[in-house]
């Protein structure tokens, strides 16, 4: 690909300082139907009965599955480098990640 070419498809991609913070989180809760998906993440704190949602973010199923590529291959990219990432102690559903599909159609 020439370097024009690839000049043409460059983002410029502005980040505020609020955002450059980031937002610390532990748990998400994805929800979806047939024309998106919701992933809200909060941060549960151990002795607290009550999770407040941080951020919330609205996609399409197409961005949904290409954002789960992308990680997919980030983290392969990570466990190359630093070692094997390990979930311990995940005897029932998984904590931190909650699939959500009360009256919404699950899609595979």
């Amino acid at each position: 690909m020439s370097q024009n070419k690839e000049q043409q498809h460059q983002i410029n991609i502005e980040l505020g300082e609020k955002e450059a913070e980031g937002i610390y989180s532990n748990l998400a809760i994805i929800t979806h139907s047939p024309a998106e998906f919701v992933i809200d993440f909060t941060r549960v704190v151990p002795g607290v009965q009550k999770a407040k949602v941080l951020s919330r973010i609205i996609t399409t199923p197409q961005h949904a599955k290409m954002l789960m590529k992308a990680l997919k291959e980030n983290i392969d990219k990570f466990e190359s480098r630093f070692g094997e990432i390990k979930i311990e102690g995940q005897s029932g559903p998984q904590f931190g990640f909650i699939s959500n599909d009360k009256g919404n159609e699950k899609i595979n």
